[in-house]
């Protein structure tokens, strides 16, 4: 049977700019070993947690597909391997873009004060080797001409909140100084949805721990969910989006249960000029935490129970302007046979929004 994704990219649905909805997804896939070169091995292996990955995307068919905590390496050999693993299974992604991200990029310079400097929390992004934990957005639609804000330093941020010198962890203002925002990356890419555009805007914030009491997580992962606030108020040096947009990405926030500054993401998700479909789930309900104050339905991660327990991290927040006709989280109860694919999968779990254009 073909997929949607497959329709799409034969061309099959031209008219879905006019009355066929768009399925837009993102995906912490936890694709991510502790080598350069393991992950490509484990695809071409068919690793277990690999092909279950696989079939969580075969299940859900999205059209755009956000892929958050996946390896890049320079080629983009893994994620070529990937996608033709995908394509065995019936969802066709022609289309794909995963530049660098900053994880394991050595900044040459001492960020984090242990008196070296090629560590992992030297890197621009916390990592092992270069690319380590990247993303990359794959789709049944072209693609345009991206804008990547990865370089971007965190310094530069209207009113950011990074620790000064004086509260740590950085041993200098030349530290500072280099640290970029994006943990992972920022990207704005084009979609190209029968003639007319989305811009999606992706992102992978930091986790709100392993940290001191500067909170340099936290307010890091904060200020990279406002960067988006920002982009959309033109406060950046970059121009607005001048098209609708999709935020997706891994926030790492829960607006209210576990550790970050739950208002970085509330507010994003108050944000007149996006809808947030509040995509749930009859499997985060059944995982319910009873000492955690949020809707289980709208978790999207099953973490280690008590702390920090189920949470809502990975978001899709369409434009206001676009007309949102279904959405969910890929999260099945016990008794439904996928419930253990999904688990092998990923801590987290797919979270899909079907927009129309007007």
């Amino acid at each position: 049977m073909l997929g949607r994704a497959l329709w799409l990219s034969l061309g099959l649905l031209a008219g879905a700019a006019h009355g066929d909805p768009i399925r837009f997804a993102s995906y912490h896939t936890e694709l991510t070993r502790k080598g350069p070169g393991l992950l490509l091995a484990d695809i071409l292996d068919r690793d277990p947690q690999v092909v279950a990955v696989a079939d969580v995307i075969a299940a859900t068919e999205p059209d755009v597909l956000l892929i958050a905590g996946f390896d890049h390496d320079h080629d983009n050999h893994a994620l070529t391997a990937f996608r033709a693993l995908l394509s065995e299974k019936g969802q066709e992604f022609p289309f794909a873009y995963a530049p660098r991200p900053n994880t394991g990029v050595p900044s040459g310079i001492d960020l984090d004060g242990d008196g070296y400097d090629d560590g992992p929390r030297d890197a621009f992004g916390y990592g092992d080797f270069t690319g380590q934990g990247g993303m990359a957005l794959i789709s049944a639609l072209p693609l345009g001409e991206a804008r990547n804000f990865s370089g971007f330093l965190w310094q530069d941020l209207p009113a950011n909140i990074a620790p000064t010198t004086t509260e740590g962890p950085f041993p200098s203002a030349e530290a500072a100084q280099a640290r970029r925002l994006s943990s992972v990356g920022h990207w704005a890419v084009p979609i190209d949805i029968g003639g007319r555009e989305v811009e999606l805007l992706a992102w992978h914030g930091s986790t709100p721990v392993f940290d001191g009491p500067e909170d340099l997580n936290g307010r890091r992962g904060a200020d990279e969910a406002r960067f988006w606030r920002m982009l959309l108020d033109g406060d950046l040096p970059f121009d607005k989006p001048n098209r609708p947009v999709v935020l997706a990405g891994v926030a790492n926030i829960d607006p209210v249960d576990g550790d970050g500054r739950h208002p970085a993401i509330q507010t994003l998700l108050d944000d007149p000029r996006l809808t947030d479909p509040k995509p749930s789930s009859a499997g985060g309900t059944d995982a319910l935490n009873p000492e955690h104050e949020g809707n289980p339905a709208l978790d999207t991660a099953d973490f280690d129970d008590p702390e920090p327990g189920n949470l809502r991290v990975d978001y899709v927040l369409p434009d206001a302007g676009l007309k949102v006709t279904d959405a969910g989280v890929y999260w099945p109860t016990p008794d439904d046979p996928m419930a253990q694919v999904v688990a092998m999968a990923s801590r987290h779990r797919l979270v899909w929004v079907d927009v129309l254009l007007p």
